[in-house]
């Protein structure tokens, strides 16, 4: 049974956005390419002292925690394994939900056995065609995850406004229509110029609460 047509988040507590929501705080500072301080605890192995950066961002009023570790001197999927279980034994951390940030599914997937509740993965796109992008999507249903889709395909990243409703409304096809995924837990980001990571995810939820391009939302209902 749908209770709501809401996005539902949670960490131990839920997080419900809806129309009339507020803009959503995402704590950024527990990415490395977005945070020297965190990224220097993370190379030199300080998990618990980067633990009182999570903390601060939640004290600081952040309803979601972006958690990146792409960093070529690290190993990534060692690095968010061991941060978000340590996360998870922090009950005033864990409330919130969890955005597993990553360039790399394999950081996402190991991610995803770590957390509870209903994170949000970000992202995946189409850049390795159909099947790879549906096996991901597969893999993020059934851990619970709602998803952040980015406007790449087989011919690299949009450039242009068409190219971009193309893209989102192809993946919302697939997305709906071939792993059953409802547009309140995907995020079709047309975003049209690369961002900075310390805005990407701001931006991307920022979305949730705007207009989208009329073509973009007749096109993709939900």
């Amino acid at each position: 049974m749908i209770i709501n047509q809401y996005l539902n988040l949670s960490g131990l507590e839920p997080l419900i956005v809806r129309p009339e929501s507020n803009f959503i705080n995402i704590g950024e500072r527990t990415n490395v390419t977005g945070s020297k301080k965190f990224a220097r605890l993370i190379r030199e192995n300080k998990y618990d002292e980067a633990l009182s950066v999570a903390r601060q961002q939640v004290e600081n009023g952040a309803q979601i925690l972006d958690v990146n570790m792409d960093d070529a001197l690290l190993d990534g999927v060692y690095a968010m394994t061991t941060y978000l279980n340590l996360l998870q034994s922090e009950p005033d951390i864990a409330r919130i939900p969890i955005m597993i940030d990553s360039s790399k599914f394999e950081i996402i997937e190991a991610g995803l056995q770590c957390v509870q509740g209903k994170c949000i993965v970000n992202s995946i796109s189409l850049k390795e065609g159909e099947s790879k992008f549906l096996e991901q999507a597969r893999i993020c249903r059934m851990y619970g995850a709602a998803v952040v889709v980015m406007t790449f395909d087989e011919d690299g990243q949009a450039d242009t406004q068409q190219r971009k409703v193309d893209i989102c409304f192809r993946a919302y096809q697939l997305l709906t229509q071939r792993q059953g995924i409802h547009l309140r837990i995907s995020f079709l980001t047309p975003i049209f110029l690369p961002l900075l990571p310390v805005l990407r995810s701001i931006i991307i939820m920022g979305l949730i609460l705007l207009r989208p391009p009329a073509k973009l939302k007749s096109g993709c209902p939900g």
